[in-house]
């Protein structure tokens, strides 16, 4: 079961259906069960999509210390049987979707799968700048969860929490590449700090920070939330982000794995204040 769930990269996986379970109670303006099959079959194509990934880096993995012990390159599982896992999971997660929602839906689930494996997949390799792109990965399964609802896309307030998305993963990428830069250029990545230099990238991570921290202030103006406590707690939440990250300014190292945390605790938390206002 752990080499499963590590196939599937289970964490990652999870925080892709928590996004569509929001899109969803946007669009819905409340919790039901029809929430069920939309959020199980997008999951399920997402598990498959990041097994997929894994057959297509794992001579890369095998390079990386922290990739190493992955199933394929560690020998868990052999990377046909990956292969497969990830055609079923695909198909299957595909169907249940389509089932569960309408094909608005489907066409933006397998949009993220395209884009994920055949786009952003591919890009790392040739340039360090991928990232920026790839960043729509994380922006569309809120859409797949508003567009199960609706059948429609179009709302402002929907696509500002798309966009919301796709700035947080910028940063998110970076900090990870901060903490693990030297592991990804020895296994032949093209290495933006090499580019920029390990301590202006910092800096170019505070400012995206800062820009995904504005962005949340912007949810009112966008009709993401309207509860007067709820805005308050979501500027106070931002200015926070802010200060924690100031440090990157600063001349001392950082602790970048805490500030990694930091901003995965300020995506989860923003998600749970949305889905209070809404709800």
């Amino acid at each position: 079961m752990k080499v499963f769930l590590k196939l599937i990269k289970v964490k990652i996986t999870i925080a892709v259906a928590i996004s569509t379970v929001l899109g969803y109670i946007i669009a819905a303006q409340e919790i039901n069960s029809g929430v069920v099959l939309p959020v199980l079959g997008l999951f399920i194509l997402a598990c498959g999509s990041a097994a997929l990934n894994q057959y297509q880096e794992r001579d890369l993995d095998a390079k990386m210390e922290r990739t190493s012990e992955r199933p394929i390159p560690s020998g868990k599982i052999s990377a046909k049987n990956a292969l497969l896992i990830s055609i079923t999971l695909i198909i299957s997660g595909s169907i249940i979707l389509f089932l569960g929602s309408n094909f608005l839906a489907l066409q933006l689930a397998l949009l993220t799968l395209i884009w994920y494996n055949a786009v952003y997949t591919p890009l790392k390799r040739k340039t360090a700048f991928a990232i920026i792109p790839g960043a729509l990965i994380g922006a569309l399964p809120p859409l797949v969860g508003y567009s199960a609802v609706t059948g429609d896309i179009s709302s402002p307030n929907i696509l500002f929490v798309a966009f919301f998305y796709f700035i947080w993963q910028i940063p998110h990428f970076w900090l990870i590449f901060l903490m693990h830069h030297k592991e990804y250029e020895s296994a032949g990545f093209p290495s933006i700090a090499k580019i920029f230099g390990k301590k202006q990238l910092a800096q170019i991570t505070f400012l995206w920070t800062t820009a995904t921290a504005i962005s949340v202030m912007m949810f009112p103006i966008f009709q993401v939330v309207d509860s007067f406590t709820i805005i308050i707690l979501l500027f106070i939440s931002s200015i926070g982000l802010i200060v924690l990250f100031s440090g990157l300014l600063g001349k001392k190292d950082q602790k970048v794995r805490r500030l990694f945390i930091f901003i995965n605790i300020f995506l989860l938390l923003i998600n749970t204040l949305i889905i209070v206002d809404v709800v």
